[in-house]
């Protein structure tokens, strides 16, 4: 800022200081981005909270399905509980999971919310009160130093062109003592004018100083004026920061279900359900109701007598004749054989998706002369419809009638066997009440 005069001295220099006039602009804006943020932050959430909602469904309906393929596979046992416990844990954790969808739609979404609400204030022409306010503070605090800054710019200029001009004339009167054309009027005038330019030089210089000198003492209090404006946008923007901070603390407990209690829960339930998976059981389960520990009603010798009931032989082939077995449902199992519920004794859900030859003829099972030797004696194999003794038997599951001719009973019960098992696997039988009625051979055994 020393008067000696430089070229250089009138190229704009652009500055991208705070002090700099407008530059405040910058802080103006940082509160009008402080709403946004708040925008952006609750579209974060929002979608992090689609993301949750959408997990959920998936573990859902990915555990339906594989429920029920397991359940009707062909596994069975103590590994299909464990099996079926992922299932059961991918439930749970839906459940979670939609709670932290809740959290964080239900609290932290409505509490960014709430908060830009009362810290954001719209006018009616637009914009915000705390931006106006911010801005109309800084303006106010930088008019006056801006107002002395312009007249050193003004005094600045007028100050270099008369130093220019001072040059010029200088040069000129150099040049003219040379020319021997010129009368000594003629030089007393380029004299004249070099003198007024100097005088001009020092008025200019003089004034550049001043102005220079009053902006230097307003600058402490234009500094201290807008010290203060920034220091209010500090403080706004110093809420918005913590409040952010707080949000997101929020939003992280909601998100880590690590220290949830019945989060962790869940993982050991699975744990101690996969660890309880028993081979030796699942073994001793299968041979005990599909293997050989399965009872058996070994052919025995029967007195060829002609049956009294022809027509329930043949209503119950009728009825079973597309069946591929018998479904064992509820059974609760006694004696030494090991209880496996949901599962089927003589064919398998699994089984029966599968397609078995079921061509046979009403003809030959029903005509008592069909099967006879060449010398006309009975076969023994074919089925007998000749009342056999009554035994008493005891129940080992339980059975509900499915149709009006079919018994039912508990397990542990004792009814009378009235005739032996037929090719389709029934007996016909008595219950102490007097009903009588046909029940799976199976579900039964003789009382020793």
């Amino acid at each position: 800022m020393s008067g000696s005069y430089d070229d250089s001295v009138g190229v704009e220099v652009s500055s991208d200081s705070f002090w700099e006039v407008g530059n405040y602009k910058r802080t103006v804006k940082r509160i009008d981005d402080g709403h946004r943020l708040c925008n952006d932050l609750m579209n974060c959430i929002h979608e992090r909270a689609r993301i949750e909602k959408v997990y959920a469904q998936q573990l859902t309906e990915w555990a339906k399905r594989w429920k029920q393929l397991v359940e009707k596979g062909p596994q069975y046992g103590t590994v299909e509980r464990a099996w079926c416990a992922f299932m059961s844990e991918a439930e749970k954790v839906s459940e979670l999971h939609l709670e932290v969808k809740g959290s964080l739609m239900n609290e932290d979404f409505e509490k960014i919310k709430n908060w830009q609400k009362e810290a954001f204030h719209k006018q009616m022409m637009g914009g915000f009160k705390e931006t106006k306010e911010a801005e109309d503070g800084f303006r106010k605090a930088q008019k006056p130093w801006a107002k002395k800054l312009k007249e050193v710019e003004a005094a600045k200029k007028a100050y270099h062109a008369a130093c220019k001009e001072e040059k010029l004339a200088i040069s000129r009167e150099t040049n003219s003592k040379a020319d021997p054309a010129l009368n000594p009027e003629q030089l007393k005038k380029l004299q004249d004018k070099v003198e007024r330019s100097k005088q001009d030089v020092l008025k200019t210089k003089e004034k550049y100083e001043k102005s220079l000198k009053e902006l230097d003492n307003a600058t402490p209090q234009y500094m201290e004026n807008m010290e203060q404006v920034f220091e209010q946008c500090q403080q706004f923007e110093e809420k918005r920061l913590r409040f952010f901070r707080e949000v997101l603390l929020e939003v992280q407990k909601h998100l880590d279900l690590s220290n949830v209690a019945s989060y962790k829960n869940i993982y050991r339930e699975l744990e101690q359900n996969i660890k309880s998976a028993d081979a030796v059981e699942d073994l001793r389960w299968f041979r005990a109701n599909q293997g050989p520990g399965m009872s058996m009603n070994w052919p025995q010798f029967e007195d060829d007598e002609w049956s009294a009931d022809l027509n329930r032989t043949l209503s119950r082939r009728e009825k079973k004749k597309a069946s591929d077995g018998v479904t064992l449902t509820g059974i609760n199992q006694t004696g030494d054989q090991v209880s496996q519920p949901n599962k089927h004794s003589s064919v398998s859900s699994y089984e029966k998706n599968q397609s078995y030859p079921t061509d046979w003829s009403d003809e030959e099972s029903n005509n008592p002369f069909s099967s006879t030797d060449a010398n006309g004696d009975t076969n023994p194999f074919d089925e007998d419809t000749s009342p056999a003794m009554e035994v008493r038997v005891r129940a080992l599951y339980d059975y509900e009638g499915q149709e009006q001719d079919e018994l039912s009973f508990k397990a542990g019960d004792e009814l009378t066997k009235m005739e032996n098992e037929d090719e389709q696997g029934w007996c016909k039988g008595r219950l102490d009440n007097g009903q009588v009625g046909l029940y799976p051979a199976n579900y039964v055994e003789p009382i020793q």
